[in-house]
């Protein structure tokens, strides 16, 4: 068949269950449940799945098994509107973070694990060659997504140009190869504060201190850029709890809490530490126009 296990990022054989399978598979790849398709020809598995995991998708299939790749094409699971650079390496990425948290468990220790990472953070501003990522990134980031508020790839050009706007992609790779683009940064400056409009991260790169780095990099910005204070807010939706700490950790203060549950955070920038972070950062300069 022209399948093979190297195209296969977490290989599961074995007499345990399928739900827990299924979450181990999941937490080999940094995964929600909810990215997850169970495809079964026995219906009591399938059943099975949707009482025991009902966040993974499970197709009811027919009887005919030549009717199984229409039914789950039809099914929509994974269509896209785009697909990128970082969509075409997708399978290499999972196998990458399955091996990294091979390390994790080998690792003596949380710093040592980070450490043998050899991390390289990379920051830039919005750009033209990085706006379908970024737009994508921004519509379907769910989980590590502090406001989960959604722009089209015109409205990221529109950010891109605004000065009043700062904007960050950020990009990670290791020792075991490139994450990609991992997180989204949009704010918008009023007088001397600025409001973090958009924070968004992706999941498999959590407890790595990305975090910390993207915000001290919005620190050092604004800095340079003479601004006073970062307002950032916490819009709560069903599946974005992950983050409901997320400015708490950070050192944010707690200013207000509305109605809705939304919560927003204030934070000093003159006060804010720099820490020492385990990665390296780079900051490549933007191609000159014509050049």
């Amino acid at each position: 068949m022209a399948l093979r296990e190297s195209h296969i990022a977490v290989f599961q054989a074995n007499w345990n269950d399928k739900a827990t399978n299924i979450k181990a598979i999941a937490e080999a790849l940094s995964l929600g449940l909810e990215s997850m398709v169970f495809l079964d020809d026995n219906p009591v598995e399938r059943g099975l799945i949707r009482e025991i995991l009902p966040a993974v998708a499970v197709p009811e299939l027919p009887d005919d098994p030549a009717l199984y790749a229409r039914t789950l094409l039809a099914a929509g699971y994974f269509e896209s509107v785009s697909f990128s650079d970082e969509d075409r390496k997708r399978a290499e990425m999972y196998q990458d973070n399955a091996r990294r948290v091979a390390l994790q468990s080998q690792a003596g220790g949380v710093e040592g694990y980070l450490a043998a990472l050899a991390m390289v953070i990379t920051f830039q501003p919005f750009d033209p060659v990085g706006r379908a990522r970024i737009a994508q990134l921004i519509n379907k980031s769910n989980q590590f997504n502090l406001t989960t508020r959604r722009y089209s790839e015109a409205e990221v050009a529109a950010a891109e140009r605004d000065p009043d706007c700062f904007t960050l992609q950020v990009r990670l790779a290791d020792s075991f190869g490139d994450n990609g683009m991992i997180s989204v940064v949009i704010c918008r400056g009023r007088a001397q504060d600025w409001d973090i409009d958009t924070w968004l991260m992706s999941c498999r790169v959590l407890g790595r201190r990305v975090e910390e780095a993207v915000l001290q990099e919005i620190l050092r910005e604004a800095r340079r850029r003479g601004v006073r204070r970062l307002t950032g807010r916490y819009i709560p939706t069903s599946r974005n709890s992950l983050v409901e700490d997320h400015y708490a950790k950070l050192g944010f203060e707690a200013a207000d809490r509305l109605d809705d549950g939304t919560t927003v955070w204030r934070l000093e920038v003159a006060a804010a530490p720099m820490a020492t972070l385990p990665m390296e950062v780079r900051r490549p300069q933007p191609e000159m126009a014509g050049a």
